[in-house]
């Protein structure tokens, strides 16, 4: 944003007018505009009105009177877009009242918390559909909501300077989420890591001198298996469902089990996406949403026949026809319990399930199951690979029959 300074003389009512000698005399005033903020100041000094020259803002001639007095105004003009460079360069943002403090000696209003989480937010939300996810600004604003309400119910107030941020306030805030709201650990461990990010950002602005994280032990969550089961997976499966909304959810579901798609780029998956080679085998070949990493996946039969079912039925050359991922989530409740699966499922656990069920339990090894779900390191894939004692004893079992008769050890 561009810095504005200009200089006016300001005529005093009657009573207020001051006089030098025989001449009346008006006080000079500055103005800073950025953007659209606006901040006036009082530059002490004084001068004529035939002496003043309205477009340039600077006392006309060369005696000394205006000679003295441009210079102290060429002064004020300097320091000003001196402080407004510093304060840029710091913060990445300035407002004309943070100059006018800043030139005046006056310490700035420490910027706040939810201040600069708003400022996060919508530099996240300029970037979504770029290099960031909107599933992911969600859980932002989920975080703001419950910011707002922790420093409500634990502090009595609605924001706090970030200079009051310390080990305590997150410690506090750690044991709210817990105790308080009831959430999960790994929820917790989330949000957490979450605001560390913001706290990052104040350090990195120079917003704050020292990390309130400092001294702060992430928990280590432990893994737990996210995919279905054998069993499960063919309860999905084979159990007959009577309504078209819930077959239509369960058919996306199972396609994203067999293809490893997360929901964000099945929403986007078009038929320009599908590749089809010269045997006629199919695979989609796109990037993640998410990471902008290119993936190519084989189109196994499954998968085809369910694209094969909503052809020409989706606008704008997309493959499936629209859903929101809350109402699928939802669904997915209901076609569980009427399948008799006894937890509740999500959609993403779709993409466990590729990895675990469909990938690694029949042997592709997780360098091929990592490139096929687009992730940037094997240390993701790890994340979402869940290697059952089935597995291990089958695997146990092919490496005993190769191994059987190839080593003769007479201890």
């Amino acid at each position: 944003m561009e810095l504005k300074v200009s200089f006016y003389i300001k005529r005093e009512r009657k009573e207020e007018e001051t006089i030098i000698g025989e001449n009346l005399v008006f006080p000079i005033v500055g103005k800073i505009i950025i953007g659209k903020t606006i901040a006036q100041f009082s530059t002490k000094l004084k001068v004529e009105e035939r002496l003043w020259h309205v477009k340039s803002g600077r006392a006309m001639g060369k005696s000394h009177i205006a000679v003295s007095l441009n210079r102290e105004i060429n002064k004020i003009n300097l320091s000003i877009h001196t402080h407004y460079k510093d304060i840029l360069k710091r913060t990445g943002k300035v407002a004309a009242v943070e100059v006018k403090n800043a030139f005046q000696g006056i310490a700035s209003v420490q910027k706040t918390l939810l201040v600069l989480f708003e400022e996060a937010m919508q530099d996240f939300h300029a970037r979504i559909g770029i290099d960031r996810a909107e599933g992911t600004y969600v859980q932002h604003k989920v975080l703001y909501r419950q910011l707002k309400q922790f420093l409500r119910e634990k502090y009595n107030v609605e924001d706090i300077p970030l200079g009051e941020l310390n080990l305590s306030f997150i410690e506090t805030l750690d044991f709210y989420f817990r105790v308080n709201r009831l959430l999960k650990p790994r929820t917790v461990k989330a949000r957490i890591i979450m605001l560390n990010k913001i706290i990052r950002l104040a350090l990195y602005r120079k917003l704050i001198t020292h990390n309130p994280f400092e001294g702060y032990t992430f928990e280590k969550i432990e893994l737990r298996d996210r995919s279905l089961s054998a069993d499960e997976l063919n309860l999905l499966m084979v159990t007959p469902l009577e309504s078209s909304t819930q077959s239509f959810i369960r058919d996306m579901f199972i396609f994203s089990t067999f293809t490893g798609l997360s929901y964000a780029d099945l929403k986007k998956l078009s038929l320009k996406h599908i590749i089809t080679e010269d045997d006629g085998g199919c695979w989609i070949s796109t990037s993640r949403q998410k990471t902008k990493t290119e993936f190519d996946v084989k189109l196994l039969n499954l998968p085809s026949q369910i694209m094969e079912r909503y052809k020409g039925l989706a606008p704008d050359g997309k493959v499936f026809p629209p859903m929101s991922l809350d109402r699928i989530n939802q669904g997915l409740k209901l076609v569980a319990k009427h399948c008799g699966i006894n937890r509740a499922i999500s959609f993403h656990m779709s993409r466990y399930t590729f990895a675990s069920r469909i990938c690694l339990s029949q042997g592709v090894p997780i360098e091929t199951v990592s490139r096929m779900m687009g992730h940037l390191n094997i240390r993701t894939t790890q994340h979402y690979a869940h290697l059952d004692d089935e597995k291990v004893d089958n695997d146990m079992k092919r490496l005993s029959a190769r191994i059987t008769d190839k080593f003769d050890y007479k201890g």
